[in-house]
């Protein structure tokens, strides 16, 4: 008995050191292959969550393009009438606008290879809705962002995300796990447990 302890122990080390090794393969693969991910964030425009996700990306490095609509409620509204005239009735007037946007919509979402969707708790962001819709008929990758007290609102765009994210840096985080393989401390803090520890193991037979 005296002997076993410390054999399992070495076990459990070279496990988890073949895990970090294959990890760092990964991440030294995914360096070496040179790719830059394309971020699409769509949404509301009233916070600084797009700010937070630029800031955060920069700081840990990441190999992210980021990319968005125009961001600016008056000219995206205005833009149609700017450049090819006013219109007498409100329809059309919006109608130039939403066309010219849509250009720029459809062409970055279409380019992009993750679609991050914000709602906010304030605003009906029935664009953001569209995007997300769109977004899934290409077969993108979908990041949903917003507040709990929403979710029951949006169970269906949900149902049809990767990743449901309450706050931009859980957006952040998870945009460095799937480029980088970069894990950050866990949400729950010392209360958390490894899966098998909580919930027992998966596979009676590893």
């Amino acid at each position: 008995t005296g002997v076993q302890a410390p054999l399992q122990q070495s076990a459990a080390t070279t496990r988890l050191m073949n895990v970090m090794n294959i990890s760092s393969l990964r991440r030294l693969s995914s360096s070496a292959a040179g790719r830059q991910w394309g971020v699409y964030l769509s949404g509301e425009i009233h916070s600084d969550w797009r700010e937070i996700i630029a800031k955060g990306v920069q700081e840990k490095k990441l190999p992210v393009r980021l990319s968005s609509p125009n961001t600016s409620h008056e000219d995206s509204d205005d833009c149609g009438a700017i450049i090819l005239g006013m219109e007498e009735e409100r329809r059309n007037w919006d109608k130039i606008g939403a066309n010219m946007n849509n250009i720029r919509t459809k062409t970055l979402i279409k380019d992009a290879d993750i679609v991050v969707v914000r709602f906010g708790p304030k605003y009906r962001q029935w664009n953001a809705a569209f995007d997300a819709g769109y977004a899934a008929a290409l077969g993108k990758s979908i990041i949903t962002l917003h507040p709990p007290e929403i979710s029951h609102m949006l169970k269906e765009v949900n149902a049809s995300a990767s990743a449901v994210c309450q706050d931009a840096n859980q957006v952040v985080d998870t945009l460095a796990y799937v480029i980088s393989g970069d894990l950050p401390e866990p949400r729950d803090g010392g209360d958390w447990l490894p899966i098998a520890d909580r919930l027992g193991a998966g596979n009676p037979n590893p």
